[in-house]
């Protein structure tokens, strides 16, 4: 069972004229991901380099692009005040990809974000992934051969981060027929359990990078319970 996203998460990116942000926007919408814009201040109005419309704040995001989920790409010194306006403007999923965010900055935002969660039922509650993450990703069937525009390659599923999606199985195309959940606090170790799975045939239904940091969002009992 897919958890968290799928085909129908509308993400933004916090961060997006940034070079980490938009390499990995671009990466993420090539995936099939719905992007649907991303926010730098100042620069609202403009187009990225995949014509997204770029926005000043997150609230204009999901309020004009109808956002459900962000993946933030921004200086550690800005990255806790961008997941609480994210949190702030009602988006329920929030992946922090930066590394290096100020553990002082963390015990803020988790302080804040256990109180904003605080008897809300499950469905409700904000999810943070990360920081120092790669993300998140649900694979879905492939389609298109990608020889040309009137026959675009996509993997119909959700990408958020920095995960290479490449090497994910949606279990339509596992030789099993059986997929597994993965959950790693190391990028790498997430890759390579991906990568082992795919190549004995065994697809994924929903891969997560919550981060090594020591104050995060999501923990593995957290992952482990949503696949359940």
């Amino acid at each position: 069972m897919a958890v968290l996203v799928n085909a129908d998460t509308r993400v933004i990116c916090q961060g997006i004229t940034g070079s980490f942000g938009a390499i990995h926007t671009k990466g993420c919408y090539d995936y099939g991901t719905k992007m649907v814009g991303g926010v730098t201040p100042g620069k609202g109005g403009q187009l990225d380099a995949n014509d997204l419309p770029i926005f000043d704040t997150v609230e204009q995001a999901v309020r004009k692009a109808s956002a459900t989920a962000t993946m933030i790409f921004v200086p550690p010194a800005f990255a806790g005040d961008a997941i609480l306006e994210a949190a702030d403007a009602g988006l329920k999923l929030i992946c922090a990809i930066t590394e290096g965010v100020p553990v002082q900055d963390m015990v803020k935002v988790r302080a804040v974000l256990d109180e904003m969660n605080a008897g809300r039922e499950a469905a409700d509650r904000i999810t943070l992934i990360g920081p120092n993450c790669p993300g998140i990703i649900t694979p879905g069937p492939k389609t298109g051969s990608g020889t040309s525009p009137k026959d675009p390659y996509t993997n119909n599923g959700c990408k958020i981060g920095i995960m290479p999606g490449y090497i994910n199985t949606h279990i339509s195309e596992a030789k099993t027929g059986k997929a597994v959940g993965i959950v790693s606090r190391s990028g790498t170790l997430t890759y390579e359990a991906v990568w082992q799975c795919s190549n004995l045939g065994i697809g994924q239904t929903t891969c997560i990078g919550i981060g090594g940091d020591p104050v995060r969002g999501m923990s593995h009992i957290d992952a482990i319970e949503l696949f359940q």
